[in-house]
């Protein structure tokens, strides 16, 4: 695409910001680091820009400890959040390894813009693939959630901020800490269930029968017709499972022949789904002295998936140092490298190739390997089997398709270099004024490896083919932060100023060729035929400037206020800069004389805020500007308007209320917090729909409103607690209500969902389905008409294309959260953590696949066809069998389904050898222990995962794997 104004970000860097580019590390902590203790009732916290007390901490932040993150067997940290946290979501939709979970915090913020929060590794906004940070690297996870937690941040944390603090090297002895593990997966929740080969030729002999019947055709006529054509007719299966003795295997009374038995059974998940094993080993080694500490660590992780071909490789490594050089000046550098490569075979949409639909939908009796007709296997001159590619199988049954035989031959490969570098220098002018100058850059290299083979499957039609993909993404961060820390007797003042810089290019390059001459090479240079080459690049720019003052009065009363403005390259000149800010205050009314008397709280703290941010993450990086594609015209080159210009759009605002009360009784026995938010979006950006004899699908403009409220708890108890014996429960939920608020228009249709004022963002506007016609076996949806005299008038109708669409809920959740416990008894140790969703509906289209009347022949069926209508069975939802369409599988609330579930996420159970087993040979500490992640899936609807993407809808994905890991953890 043409950018006709591409704004020169890089006149935006100011001459301050770069005074030491050869640094490459920010640690945004002082070199003594305090212990994050998520018990401890003077916890401390990270938060924008540096480190405050929870107790007197006017905004919203949540901490996990390490040791909630550290051990947990998963490749990214993402799928460790769930359940942790209230008011945050993570859906993990694909168990693929390596894959990322959707993470929202406190509700969906945006229609067509970012809902992601800003992730922030060690003070420094971090644009890497998150797969690349190590669990065992992070020493904490901070979730500042509303608008004091995360002004300071701008427009990046318009949803929230997840901030990364990764482990120090401490004052003392050096420490060395090993770690290595050994695991294996399956999958979390069984498939669906699905019918055996008799009962598949019987019900397939009976859509036949009745797709034969006609006023031409008697009953009995086609019910010889159906047994004729059950194996070899143009509607047949292909293929006789019962041998050559039984030509015709159900009879015309629908009956399978006596006698008549399958010669094999081969499901397909059994070989293309596996028990796969997981491996991981983590070594680091810490360390310091009164004026430097350092950290390093070196981590690899194979983590095979469960589909064959896939799995997910890493390697890392960080490097951690922090100095007093000068008693004046700190400095500190953290440098992390990771390479990884995830091999991930197509299995999130319904392509033909999508390793987790093949398992699915091909029925057992069509072999993996072919078959004699006395059921032994057919053999190549080498005496191996042959695989079966299935010619003869119906379409709808992935004909010439065998993933089992291509997959070990193709590529399907993600390769990824990801480097981040983080440097500082500390400058302390007085005892309560300091500077701080940091620089971090964080590089991606990625690689897209894409080779069909020539020799098998569908690529050798074609010689094979290749496809390869190079993409590089520079981001980099400057910031300069001056600070001011003063007591004045009981008053105290904290000042903050600041600007920051962030710049952001990206570079990709993509080729393909096909026919190679020789197999097993898999590079473009073995190919002859030039299939395709494209390339582009982009970039974007975002200047800020900041400022935040706090103050308190007796270790008492709180007030904060900050501000910040940035200018995006996004928007227009006139429209580049927007301005955001946040007030808040906390009463630590535990302090008060007349609370304090009452002898009921520790602690008991009251605090409130109010803040504006903004958002203008759009899918473009030139929201305001015409752009244009160039087009092959007979080898002339042209171009072509492919986005209208919009000048006039504008930073979407996101208006944060949070209302909390934190308290503390029974000598810190029992804790809790409660807060209220309110999440506002004015101004969203949103992809205006248009009509396609227009010439353009839409444009972008600043319509609507959405409002997200919700209550948050959560409790923190130590019901037990002796020297030898310690047991805490912990709980937490959230609440949340989005809402719709403004529209330009009364209604938007996009897909199964409406928008709409009062609404929510993801509604299901879908038919009614009302069951079937007990009369004859139809299906039937509800229709809403209108007669003559204005009166609503509901019916029925078989006809799909005639049904009405009408609200079905939505598919977000009414409630969420989590429940962990923990005991220590002696040298034992076990923990444990439940996740819950309640409410919310889920669209099973996965489902729909196996539930087709008839006119699918040769794909799997589920279990429930077996209540299928007949003039036996009239008290069903199941419609009667057929060849001939219904559409009964069409989108309806027939395959909508409750979203509410609970979810072992995690157990643990350790025991730590008495010292005196290992003291002589050197080691302080020594852990054995079993973990399990996944363990139990309390839902419903069986064969479906419950964790799903937010908009409620399946789509053939990956599915949750479930995980047993053994290790030993080891301290020198």
């Amino acid at each position: 695409m043409i950018n006709k104004n591409l704004i020169n970000s890089k006149a935006w860097i100011p001459p301050v910001a770069v005074f030491f580019l050869g640094i490459i590390n920010i640690n945004g902590q002082e070199a003594k680091k305090d212990t994050l203790r998520e018990q401890d009732i003077d916890e401390v916290v990270v938060v924008a820009y540096g480190k405050a007390k929870k107790t007197s901490y006017t905004g919203s932040v949540a901490t996990i400890s390490s040791e909630k993150i550290n051990n947990r067997p998963v490749t990214n940290i993402t799928k460790a959040l769930e359940g942790q946290v209230p008011g945050l979501q993570a859906v993990s939709a694909s168990g693929q390894p390596g894959a990322t979970a959707s993470i929202r915090i406190r509700g969906i913020g945006s229609v067509s813009a970012s809902s992601n929060p800003l992730f922030v590794v060690d003070g420094i906004p971090f644009d890497g693939n998150i797969n690349s940070i190590s669990p065992n690297d992070i020493e904490s996870i901070s979730v500042l959630k509303d608008a004091t937690a995360s002004s300071l941040y701008g427009s990046r944390a318009a949803n929230g901020v997840i901030i990364i603090t990764t482990k120090s090297g401490k004052k003392g002895e050096a420490k060395v800490n090993f770690n290595i593990s050994q695991g294996f997966s399956t999958r979390a929740v069984k498939d669906y269930e699905q019918v055996n080969t008799d009962q598949y030729f019987q019900l397939y002999w009976e859509a036949l029968r009745n797709g034969y019947k006609s006023s031409q055709v008697t009953s009995q006529q086609a019910a010889q017709m159906a047994s004729d054509a059950l194996v070899s007719g143009s509607n047949g299966l292909g293929i006789n499972p019962y041998g050559s003795n039984y030509a015709k295997p159900v009879g015309t009374d629908g009956k399978l022949l006596p006698g008549a038995t399958a010669l094999w059974n081969d499901d397909w998940r059994d070989i293309l789904q596996r028990v796969a094993a997981r491996s991981q080993v983590d070594l680091d080694f810490s360390g310091g002295s009164e004026k430097s500490n350092y950290y390093f660590s070196l981590g690899y992780l194979d983590d095979k998936g469960i589909a064959i071909g896939s799995g997910f490789t890493k390697y890392s490594t960080r490097l951690k140092i922090n100095s007093e050089v000068k008693k004046w000046l700190n400095v500190g550098a953290n440098l992390s490298y990771t390479n990884s490569l995830q091999e991930a075979p197509p299995s999130s949409d319904s392509r033909t190739d999508n390793i987790i639909n093949a398992a699915r939908v091909i029925p057992s009796f069509y072999p993996y390997y072919e078959r004699n007709a006395d059921g032994g296997h057919r053999l190549d001159a080498n005496g191996n089997y042959i695989y079966d590619f299935g010619k003869y199988r119906p379409t709808s049954a992935l004909q010439n398709q065998n993933a089992a035989a291509t997959l070990p031959l193709d590529k399907n490969e993600n390769r990824e270099d990801n480097f981040s570098g983080k440097g500082f220098l500390d400058f302390t002018f007085l005892p309560e004024l300091k500077f701080k100058s940091s620089f971090s850059v964080d590089l991606v290299n990625y690689n897209g490896h894409f080779y069909t083979n020539p020799l098998l499957g569908e690529g050798s039609e074609i010689g094979g083919s290749v496809t390869k993909t190079n993409s590089r993404t520079l981001s980099y961060t400057t910031s300069n932060i001056l600070t001011f820390d003063k007591k004045f007797n009981q008053h105290h003042f904290n000042i903050l100023a600041g600007q920051e810089f962030y710049h952001y290019e990206f570079q990709t390059i993509s080729g393909s060729r096909s026919q190679f001459s020789l197999p097993y090479y898999y590079e473009p240079d073995a190919a002859a035929l030039l299939g395709g080459f494209s390339g582009n690049s982009d970039k974007l720019g975002l200047l800020s400037y900041l400022g935040k003052v706090e103050y308190d009065f007796k270790n008492k009363y709180f007030v904060s206020g900050s501000v910040r403005s940035d200018g995006s390259s996004r928007f227009s000149p006139e429209n580049r800069w927007g301005t955001f800010w946040s007030v808040g205050g906390s009463w630590k009314a535990s302090s008060e004389n007349f609370i304090r008397d009452l002898n009921i709280f520790d602690q008991l703290t009251l605090r409130a805020s109010y803040g504006g941010q903004g958002n203008d993450k759009l899918s473009t990086y030139y929201a305001y500007q015409s752009l244009y594609t160039f087009y092959n015209n007979l080898g002339e080159g042209g171009t072509v308007a492919s986005r209208l210009p919009t000048p006039d759009l504008k930073w979407e605002t996101n208006l944060n209320l949070n209302v909390g009360l934190e308290f503390a009784i029974l000598k810190n026995r029992i804790k809790g917090n409660v807060e209220y938010f309110q999440r506002q979006s004015k101004d969203l950006l949103f992809d205006m729909p248009l009509a396609p004899s227009v010439g353009f699908s839409g444009f972008q403009a600043n319509i609507g409103e959405l409002k997200n409220t919700g209550f948050e708890f959560s409790l923190f108890t130590t019901p037990v607690k002796t020297d030898d014996f310690e047991w805490n429960v912990d709980v937490n939920l959230s609440t949340l209500n989005n809402k719709i608020t403004k529209l330009p228009k009364g209604s938007i249709v996009s897909g199964t969902k409406l928008l709409q004022v009062g609404g929510s963002i993801y509604d299901f506007f879908i038919p009614e389905w009302m069951g079937v016609d007990s009369s004859n076996g139809n299906p039937l949806w509800k229709t809403i008409t209108t007669d003559a005299n204005g009166n609503t008038v509901g019916g029925t109708t078989s006809e799909y294309a005639k049904a009405t669409k009408t609200l079905q809920g939505s598919s977000l959740p009414k409630v969420m959260g989590g429940l962990t416990t923990s005991i220590r008894y002696k040298d034992f140790d076990f923990s444990g953590l439940l996740t819950f969703s309640l409410g919310g509906k889920i669209l099973d289209n996965d489902y729909t696949m196996l539930m087709h009347n008839g006119s699918a022949a040769g794909r799997a069926w589920s279990s429930e066809m077996l209540n299928r209508w007949t003039p036996e069975n009239t008290n069903t939802d199941v419609p009667a069998l057929s060849t001939t369409t219904n559409n009964w599988t069409s989108a309806s609330s027939r395959f909508l389904y409750s979203g509410t579930y609970a979810r072992i996420k995690n157990i643990s159970l350790g025991y730590t050898l008495p010292s005196d087993y290992f003291e002589r040979i050197g080691l302080k500490k020594l852990r054995v222990y079993v973990q399990a992640e996944n363990l139990f899936t309390f839902y419903k609807h069986k064969g479906m995962d419950p964790e799903q993407t937010l908009d409620g809808t399946t789509y053939y994905r990956y599915p949750a794997m479930r995980t047993v890991t053994f290790g030993v953890q080891a301290t020198l």
